[in-house]
């Protein structure tokens, strides 16, 4: 809080005057006027300063940061990055709508293979410099070049002619980018695919300052991106202060300020004490503000995010290149009980990759049932013959020391009542343990789990489960499957398109590559004075939709 300022008052006539008032008024006259002053100081008082910022203008979060300096780079993160400081050439919407950004309209030929985008003429960096095509192209050759080594380059850029050779140090350059002139960009892609430009949407395709990214490793820390947003101070474990960005293209930001207070503590708490602006809720609090009865409930925002909890088995590891062991472990697990336990009651059960919600749900989808005897005989039909001819089973989990999270270890006591097997587990520090699942230094079996980056069944089936995916870090191969994909990317007509990624689902839950778990359910609460907030499913930079309203 800040302090009231008072006048100074402190002269020999003041006090002299101050004596005389106290002999003419009554005490109760005295607290009236006191009161009367404290509300007149209390309105006139300068804001309430904290992060360096105005608080009545700032929006506040509670988070955490990585050591990890590749996670804050668009171009190797693998989570939704930075969307308040970069921007690429288009973006979604609060309502998922997909949006022109630093492309102000676009042509597709009518093969469905070049996209023309004509940048806005008002784009620039943070520094003031024009945004230009030229910009894009190293954008995405920096993205695609061998030496960053980057796990989603090809994910997202991969349909790009020449994409795959640059990555492989084939090629100097991407062939299929061209820059037109300053402001138009030339995309050729491969073959006409429907969810290409979606794939846009995500960090890799954003676009970086070259002479920022060449001040050294830790460029991040002072971005010069395109964003809503520039980033004003960061704090290493105690805040990072973002500040609206007065010349973005798309007009200013509403709210002045965006904080992030670094391992601040509990989000509820702090939400309670006025200390954050949004908050997410864990499973362990849903059920208290759920009540219709309690006070936070009408600050509750709830809704299904399109996002898919599993565990992968590695498919090329013994004991997981068998068939009948994947089905066997799926078959042990008790999908009811797990969320009843561990989650609470807060989750779906997932019999499968697509969350709904996405296009291809699939309500008639067949799951593994859970069935321990059948799981048993699955175990003993394999080539190991049962529990007993197993290998050591390793799972690898983000985590710190011996510390085993609730759900590895009801996994775990579920395989080992139900098949007689025991799992032995080991930690990775999360900062880096996506880039040791990626680069195979993990056990048979690990966790995983993906949200959707695009509303397409694309992005479950053919990312996480296609033989060449990048994505596909369990090995899985079914040629079968393969083909399926491969033709559905470049169906047309809808319908047929999402009843083949349907068939494809079933494929991928019959050969069992992965245990699906449950599909993840949204809990946050959001102070009154914030408007324009909206439940978003996949993460957009909705900040500047949002502003403040009597804080």
């Amino acid at each position: 809080m800040g302090k009231r300022l008072f006048p100074n008052v402190d002269s020999n006539d003041s006090r002299r005057w101050r004596s005389k008032v106290r002999r003419l008024l009554t005490p109760s006259l005295i607290l009236t006027l006191a009161f009367s002053l404290l509300l007149s100081a209390s309105a006139n008082a300068a804001p309430a300063m904290q992060f360096g910022v105005p608080l009545d203008q700032a929006l506040v979060y509670s988070g955490g940061e990585s050591t990890n300096l590749r996670d804050y780079d668009p171009a190797t993160t693998y989570s939704s990055g930075d969307k308040l400081v970069f921007s690429g050439l288009v973006s979604f919407d609060p309502r998922l709508n997909l949006t022109p950004d630093l492309a102000e309209t676009w042509d597709v030929s009518p093969d469905g293979t070049v996209y023309t985008f004509r940048l806005r003429q008002n784009a620039k960096f943070h520094d003031g410099k024009p945004v230009t095509a030229q910009d894009v192209v190293y954008s995405w050759e920096r993205a695609a070049s061998p030496a960053l080594a980057s796990d989603t380059a090809l994910t997202y850029l991969g349909d790009i002619v020449g994409a795959r050779e640059m990555y492989a140090g084939q090629a100097e350059h991407i062939s299929g980018l061209k820059a037109i002139d300053d402001h138009t960009l030339q995309v050729t892609i491969d073959a006409p695919k429907p969810y290409f430009i979606l794939k846009l949407t995500f960090p890799t395709a954003f676009v970086v300052d070259k002479k920022n990214v060449e001040t050294g490793k830790e460029w991040v820390r002072k971005p010069n991106g395109t964003g809503p947003y520039r980033l004003k101070e960061w704090r290493s474990f105690e805040y990072i202060v973002y500040e609206a960005n007065a010349d973005f293209y798309l007009g200013k930001p509403s709210i002045p300020y965006v904080v992030t207070k670094l391992y601040a503590g509990d989000d509820l708490r702090l939400f309670e004490t006025g200390e954050v602006d949004v908050a997410s809720v864990g499973s362990y609090n849903a059920d208290r503000l759920l009540d219709p009865t309690e006070p936070l409930n009408r600050q509750l925002v709830t809704g299904v995010n399109l996002c898919t909890g599993y565990v992968v088995f590695d498919n090329t590891q013994p004991p997981f290149d068998d068939l009948n062991v994947r089905k066997a472990f799926s078959m042990a697990f008790d999908r009811q009980r797990y969320i009843d336990v561990v989650m609470r009651g807060k989750a779906l059960p997932a019999i499968g990759p697509f969350p709904p919600g996405l296009p291809g749900f699939n309500y008639q989808l067949k799951g593994l049932p859970y069935d321990p005897a059948q799981a048993r005989e699955a175990l003993k039909q394999s080539k190991y013959g049962g529990a007993e001819g197993l290998p050591p089973i390793v799972y690898t989990d983000a985590g710190i020391g011996s510390y085993i999270s609730p759900d590895v270890a009801a996994l775990a006591e579920m395989w080992e009542q139900n098949l007689g097997v025991t799992i032995k587990v080991e930690n990775i520090e999360y900062n880096y343990y996506y880039e040791q699942i990626y680069a195979g230094n993990h056990g048979q079996i690990f966790g995983g789990g993906w949200c959707a980056d695009y509303p397409d069944p694309e992005n479950f089936a053919d990312v996480l489960f296609h033989s060449g995916s990048n994505q596909n870090n369990g090995g899985y191969s079914n040629p079968q499957l393969d083909s399926l994909l491969e033709a559905a990317r470049v169906e047309v007509d809808v319908a047929k398109r999402i009843a083949m990624y349907q068939q494809a689902e079933q494929i991928i839950v019959d050969d069992a590559p992965a245990l699906f778990t449950t599909h993840s359910l949204s809990y946050q609460l959001v102070q009154p004075y914030v408007k324009g907030f909206v439940f978003t499913p996949i993460s957009i930079p909705i900040e500047r939709y949002m502003w403040l309203e009597g804080k």
